[in-house]
């Protein structure tokens, strides 16, 4: 890699990266390149790099919707975390977390999405699951999982967050609901999983705290996903959440 200047154009992998990319310099000379490599990538595929924090947490301006590639993988990398703005119900990925209300029976916003564009083979699981093991509807911070029926998803993680409250600090029960979604995750074997910005929409959750949380805890969680996706509803939350990983991640 070479570059003549501050705004040198750098050839990496067969692609011209912009000199920027690089920054901040201080980063350890492995993960320059790795972070060199993601953006030649990016560039060969027509995307522009937003955001790019780490070798294994980046964000582009489309959201990364691919496994890592290979040449980025380091040792000791495990988890690969991507923003995206859209339609959470489109993404082909082994399982979509689904910020479910207690009775499991559907409901408005993501809830009523996913069991519309699912069929009735997830309201099905559902009741099934109100009749033997949650008779009084899925406790607050758990997770549970059905088929995802015609999504392309191979299931769905059903987790109910908190509503928000002003005078009762709910912030570790909006903890559990992500994860315990890792953990049903990981019982099920999904490598790529999808999620929403639990308890932000009708449940009332201030945006920046709610990607804080949502981020945080993530990134915290011992897992054996490697890839987990935040695909968020509207612009205003998916600029909470931009905000929230470039704060963990890069301080």
């Amino acid at each position: 890699m070479a570059a003549t200047g501050a705004d040198a154009v750098i050839s990496v992998a067969g692609a011209a990266v912009p000199a920027g990319v690089l920054a901040p310099m201080a980063q350890p000379a492995s993960r320059r390149l790795a972070t060199a490599v993601a953006a030649a990538n990016a560039a060969r595929a027509g995307r522009r790099v937003d955001m790019l924090v780490s070798p294994v947490v980046y964000v582009d301006s489309v959201g990364v919707r691919t496994r890592k590639p290979a040449e980025l993988l380091l040792p000791g990398d495990h988890m690969k975390v991507t923003l995206s703005l859209g339609d959470i119900t489109t993404h082909d990925v082994d399982a979509i977390v689904n910020a479910a209300n207690s009775s499991l029976l559907g409901g408005g916003g993501v809830d009523g999405a996913i069991h519309r564009r699912g069929g009735p083979a997830i309201l099905t699981e559902c009741r099934a699951l109100r009749e033997s093991r949650y008779p009084d509807g899925l406790p607050t911070g758990q997770a549970v999982a059905t088929t995802a029926g015609a999504l392309p998803a191979r299931w769905v993680i059903h987790t109910v967050g908190p509503v928000y409250s002003a005078h009762d600090d709910r912030s570790e029960l909006l903890a559990s609901a992500y994860r315990e979604s890792l953990r049903v995750a990981d019982e099920l074997g999904a490598l790529v999983v999808a999620f929403p910005a639990v308890s932000a929409g009708v449940y009332g959750w201030p945006l920046d705290d709610a990607a804080r949380i949502a981020v945080t805890t993530v990134l915290a969680t011992e897992t054996g996903v490697a890839d987990a996706r935040f695909v968020l509803f509207s612009q205003p939350v998916y600029d909470a959440f931009k905000a929230a990983l470039r704060h963990a991640t890069m301080g």
